[in-house]
């Protein structure tokens, strides 16, 4: 490094005004640029990115406007599809559930030659009955009964509307009827 230019840059250093800093490296990386023999700089640009790149400092206010306005367009496009997927799987696991609790009863009705009474309810699945026809051959049929997946318990049916015995779910909405994501889910589906 020459002298002139390390003194200039020692002096900017001493005072720690980040502007002084910046233009004394820019005039050593010139300096150094330009008196350095020509045959020893096997890339002679390489001065000029080094002081392109000393003065760049991040993203302008467009750059960023741009990215933020293709990240909103991709949400716009992404959102809606990934919550009609959670209805959708919601659906489909009181579908599930529904099925399953139906198994359960049937094995009840091959054990005990009946399904539990209206009175007793899915609860006779997970625990013995003690009220009205007491099974002699029961056993615990589920370890827990679930909850709709919106929260609610399954209604149980005895006799069912569409069957001997329903069990179902009221949708989204909690009520009887609807239609989408509100529509009844039974055992006859």
């Amino acid at each position: 490094m020459l002298p002139a230019a390390k003194a200039a840059s020692n002096n900017a250093d001493k005072r720690g005004n980040q502007e002084d800093v910046v233009k004394a490296d820019m005039r050593r990386i010139i300096m150094e640029a330009f008196i350095r023999p020509t045959h020893t700089m096997t890339r002679p640009f390489a001065a000029y990115r080094t002081l392109r790149h000393a003065t760049q400092r991040g993203f302008t206010l467009i750059e960023l406007m741009v990215v933020l306005v293709i990240i909103g367009v991709l949400a716009a496009l992404i959102v809606p599809n990934v919550l009609d997927r959670a209805d959708d799987a919601r659906v489909t696991a009181a579908k599930t559930d529904i099925g399953n609790l139906m198994q359960a009863l049937k094995l009840y009705k091959l054990d005990n030659q009946r399904f539990p009474s209206a009175e007793q309810g899915l609860q006779a699945l997970l625990t013995k009955p003690t009220t009205g026809a007491v099974p002699a051959n029961w056993r615990p049929y589920v370890e827990k009964l679930p909850n709709d997946p919106w929260g609610r318990p399954y209604v149980y049916m005895t006799p069912g509307v569409k069957g001997e015995v329903d069990v179902l779910s009221f949708g989204a909405d909690g009520k009887s009827g609807g239609t989408g994501n509100d529509a009844d889910i039974g055992s006859w589906q």
